[in-house]
């Protein structure tokens, strides 16, 4: 089992908390927030992670090696930013052929990763999504289904509740990102949207802990929301399934 962690944001949003650091690397009770992800992964059997790094990528190098718990680790370095879809296709390229998890760096959704593969194996999925249903939706573009798959996407609203993407997504191939030009891109805004019209995309619908440090006041939360915590595995975590 394997996972890409997009982990190369410049966290421009944060202000001065990231310019001596990667966004992933901010201090949560003590420990990178990387470290939560990971612990979460490494509690589900995923036994090789791929970090997609650019901005201070030594700091993530130096810190974590390359093994994490039972976990080999390897890096994937952008020479120039790419956007999530473009860091997304970069690192994907290092992975084995078959099925890969892929994660944003600055979010920690705990949804069981078994869910996710029970789901694309019922659905024959190209891709599965995990959602989150938030009550500030307005921060967030929102998820639009339709007869069990996912059908488009809207921007930011004023709406108080949305069904968002929580950020975690399985791919049932490796090379699903393949067919896109390499470059700068969006996975958000370009790749997704393409991808409705030619694969089967569906959804896995969690309330599983869901954490997102980047702006200022989530970060704060996360201080919160993670205290005691020694293994974000235990917040909703599961294993996986072959």
């Amino acid at each position: 089992m394997q996972a890409v962690i997009l982990a190369g944001g410049r966290g421009t949003r944060l202000g001065t908390l990231t310019e001596a650091m990667p966004k992933p690397m901010l201090p949560v009770n003590g420990r990178p927030f990387l470290s939560y992800l990971l612990d979460a992964l490494v509690g589900q059997e995923i036994s090789r992670i791929i970090l997609s790094v650019s901005y201070r990528h030594e700091l993530i190098r130096s810190h974590f090696g390359g093994r994490y718990g039972t976990a080999a680790l390897d890096y994937v370095v952008e020479d120039e930013p790419l956007g999530t879809g473009g860091a997304a296709r970069f690192a994907l390229q290092r992975a084995s052929p078959g099925t890969v998890f892929l994660l944003n760096g600055d979010t920690l959704f705990a949804v069981p990763l078994s869910e996710m593969i029970a789901v694309r194996d019922r659905e024959n999925a190209d891709l599965v999504m995990a959602l989150r249903r938030v009550r500030d939706g307005g921060r967030y573009g929102s998820v639009v289904e339709s007869g069990g798959r996912i059908v488009g996407f809207e921007e930011k609203s004023a709406r108080a509740e949305a069904i968002i993407n929580g950020g975690v997504y399985l791919l049932g191939r490796r090379d699903l990102l393949d067919g896109f030009p390499a470059g700068p891109r969006s996975l958000e805004l370009d790749m997704f949207p393409a991808l409705l019209k030619t694969r089967r995309v569906v959804g896995l619908h969690s309330d599983a802990t869901f954490i997102d440090i980047g702006v200022p006041d989530d970060y704060e939360k996360a201080q919160v929301l993670l205290r005691g915590d020694t293994r974000a595995g235990g917040a909703g975590a599961a294993g996986t399934g072959a």
